[in-house]
């Protein structure tokens, strides 16, 4: 079937289906795609978010998670626990040799963690400009922190990292893969 929505069935966008507009209307634009079934693979990129002992304490998850939300990605996983030195360390592996490196441990190691996975059209990098720095008004660091050493979250840096870090946190059965209802309100141009 050749014409303007030919490919769109096949292609990049998966299990996506062109909506076919009725013939002959004048000043209709082309169809949109419409998705069925699971989402497009650009809005299933992943992301680790580690609300650190001080967000649990002071009773900021509530407002961590909710930031997410209003920016509409998807929570896909969340669990709270007591963190061991051993998933410090590999988490941390890169930082090891720091000299700061001893007190992060204690930090980490201080209280409960929530560790969440995200979900969503360009997670990361919006993940990371979400957290900032404690300097930055606006952003999750900035209007939560009180201190460099006390700074509520952690992100992933790259997709690679978060697919490693994922790994750390989680076992894959405990992703959950669900369809968001609120997609074509969120990405639909």
């Amino acid at each position: 079937a050749a014409g303007p929505t030919a490919g769109l069935a096949m292609g990049s966008l998966g299990r996506c289906l062109a909506r076919s507009l009725p013939r002959g209307q004048p000043g209709l634009s082309p169809p949109r795609p419409r998705c069925y079934g699971s989402a497009l693979p650009e809005l299933q990129e992943k992301t680790l978010v580690l609300a650190k002992p001080d967000a649990v304490q002071r009773r900021l998850v509530g407002n961590i998670i909710q930031r997410f939300e209003r920016r509409g990605f998807k929570l896909i996983a969340m669990k709270l626990l007591q963190v061991d030195r051993g998933l410090v360390d590999r988490h941390y592996q890169e930082l090891r040799h720091k000299p700061f490196y001893p007190a992060l441990v204690t930090y980490m190691t201080s209280g409960p963690v929530v560790a969440m996975v995200w979900e969503g059209y360009n997670v990361v990098r919006s993940t990371r400009a979400m957290v900032g720095d404690i300097d930055s008004v606006g952003t999750i660091r900035g209007d939560l922190s009180v201190h460099i050493s006390r700074n509520v979250v952690h992100a992933s840096e790259s997709v690679e990292t978060a697919q490693r870090e994922i790994g750390f946190w989680f076992q894959r059965d405990e992703l959950v893969d669900w369809e968001s209802r609120d997609q074509d309100h969120t990405y639909r141009p």
